[in-house]
């Protein structure tokens, strides 16, 4: 029986991530950035005011309300002539005299002397001429060019999540397209002749297809683009047909209800003939019984799920979503894992490693990380899916405990957040 490490080695070895593609900066979100964007001007690309207000020079403005340089002014009150209304946008330029004011809006550019913009609070809002209530330094709620970027400074990193944020500064500094790792395209698809389609009322001894439905879910949330196949027949020809076509478009494939079984055993002879597909026991529960191989001309990293859509969904969350998360570029491809308090014993399987449902917690006195396991007994409700769906996160009980009693700690990992 292989563990869980070597098996998540072998399939990690298998990992390719596509090769990178230009995208307009609208559809790069969510993605990692396979360049350096480096800058060509400033940003912002002239002085311009940072609120709205008037643009002065700070020198005479010095003192006014007992502000800044006061010693200089000697309290006098001081009025200047607004010049001109300069908007944002506004492309004439224009110059400040002295003893003049101009108002302007936010992101207006400065006129040529002006080093400080007054806020109209520290004004009495004059159109034709103002009042200032109070001095400004030097400088004072003005935007510089550059002041953001340098032109040669790197805007966005490769290896950078790009988020709204990059996104935001990648329109700053002027691109339309940034190079990016694509989302690994994901075909999922399931295999059994008691399964009907959602859209179909199940007769006797049929079931809904619940896998192709929550592992396409799965894969999405992992940052792959999915292709829901939905049932495929175990035909021989028609099902080499369907896995073939799957090859040709997609980075991984997943197949569930194709290990267990008659109906399993053609499934495997069919995909034997495509390259290299081992089933498996691995030493972990659920989802014990599991494949994995690589097919077509390309060696597309395959896997074969169980039909229990509990164990499909566990196998899926430590075996596949990995090799998305590698494919996508993540150097951290694992869910993140905390240390929490049993608040009631957890039972798993001895000489297996076990993914167990639960709810994280939180103590509120203490902070510590507080862990309910939901489901039972091990094997009493496995196909239980509504306890899967109540979880928050998966508890990891090493292979060499059968016991977690009340009050000990487990490694737990967390599962994405609800709501």
């Amino acid at each position: 029986m292989r563990s869980v490490e070597e098996q998540q080695a072998r399939i990690a070895a298998a990992a390719v991530a596509p090769r990178p593609v230009r995208v307009a900066i609208a559809e790069a979100q969510g993605l990692m950035c396979a360049e350096e964007v480096v800058t060509e001007r400033p940003m912002p690309g002239f002085d311009q005011a940072a609120i709205d207000g008037y643009a002065v020079r700070s020198v005479d403005v010095l003192g006014v309300g007992g502000g800044v340089g006061a010693d200089d002014h000697d309290g006098r009150d001081v009025s200047l002539p607004v010049m001109a209304l300069i908007e944002a946008g506004a492309r004439t330029p224009s110059r400040l005299q002295p003893r003049q004011a101009a108002r302007v809006q936010t992101g207006a550019p400065m006129p040529t002397l002006a080093d400080a913009v007054l806020p109209l609070r520290w004004t009495d809002g004059g159109a034709n001429r103002v009042r200032v209530l109070r001095g400004v330094r030097s400088g004072a709620y003005v935007r510089r060019a550059g002041d953001d970027v340098q032109p040669g400074d790197v805007a966005v990193r490769a290896g950078t999540i790009i988020g709204a944020a990059q996104v935001g500064l990648l329109a700053a500094v002027g691109r339309e397209r940034v190079l990016v790792h694509p989302r690994p395209r994901l075909s999922v698809m399931s295999v059994g002749g008691e399964l009907v389609d959602v859209s179909r009322t199940p007769g006797n001894g049929q079931v809904y297809d619940v896998n192709s439905y929550a592992l396409a879910a799965a894969g999405r949330d992992a940052g792959a683009e999915v292709n829901r196949v939905g049932i495929v027949d175990t035909d021989p020809v028609q099902l080499r047909e369907a896995v073939e076509g799957q090859l040709n478009r997609a980075e991984i494939v997943v197949i569930a209800g194709a290990v267990g079984g008659a109906a399993a055993e053609s499934v495997r002879a069919v995909l034997s003939e495509l390259g290299e597909m081992e089933v498996s026991r691995i030493a972990m529960h659920p989802g014990s019984v599991q494949g994995f191989g690589q097919l077509g001309r390309d060696r597309v990293p395959v896997f074969l799920l169980p039909a229990n859509p509990v164990s499909a969904l566990v196998v899926f969350e430590v075996m596949v979503r990995p090799l998305i998360r590698l494919s996508l570029g993540k150097r951290a491809p694992m869910r993140r894992v905390v240390t929490a308090r049993a608040l009631s014993p957890i039972t798993s399987v001895a000489g297996r490693k076990g993914y167990l449902r639960g709810q994280l917690m939180r103590d509120q006195d203490t902070g510590d990380y507080l862990v309910q396991a939901l489901g039972g007994a091990p094997g009493a409700s496995s196909h239980l899916l509504a306890t899967l769906a109540e979880a928050n996160c998966l508890v990891i009980v090493p292979t060499d405990v059968d016991e977690v009693r009340t009050g000990e700690t487990v490694d737990v990992a967390f599962l994405a957040q609800r709501g």
